[in-house]
């Protein structure tokens, strides 16, 4: 293949991606441009691969917005379905706060076993009738 013929295939493929693609890409790359540092470069399948993403997070939205019995769509349902993508971080500290609360549990779970163990031990005794 000569050069025309991969530049054509490439623009051939990157228009067949860009009509799946859920948002205006130009939009996208303007947003992340925004966000990023200036000296940073976006390669082509960044950029698709973020609009992919966002459209996928948008479904996701939607899907929870769509358990709603209501026909129309309130802010509040809006906040309630956004609530796990703004507060990833929360959540996460939240977890990590959590996990370390059920290792202290666990700990003291396994002293008292053994202050049971040691404390509360039982004679073997023969079995006698009494």
């Amino acid at each position: 293949m000569n050069n025309e013929e991969i530049n054509e295939n490439e623009e051939v493929e990157s228009q067949e991606e860009a009509e799946e693609l859920p948002f205006a890409k130009a939009e996208v790359v303007r947003l992340m441009k925004q966000n990023l540092d200036s000296d940073k470069m976006i390669r082509e399948r960044v950029k698709v691969e973020m609009n992919k993403f966002l459209g996928e997070v948008l479904e996701k939205v939607c899907k929870q917005l769509n358990e709603y019995p209501y026909t129309t769509i309130e802010y509040e349902m809006l906040k309630e379905s956004i609530y796990p993508y703004k507060n990833v971080e929360r959540i996460n500290e939240e977890k990590e706060r959590i996990l370390k609360h059920l290792d202290a549990i666990k700990a003291d779970c396994d002293a008292l076993s053994l202050d049971v163990r040691r404390t509360l031990k039982l004679k073997d005794v023969e079995d006698t009738l009494y």
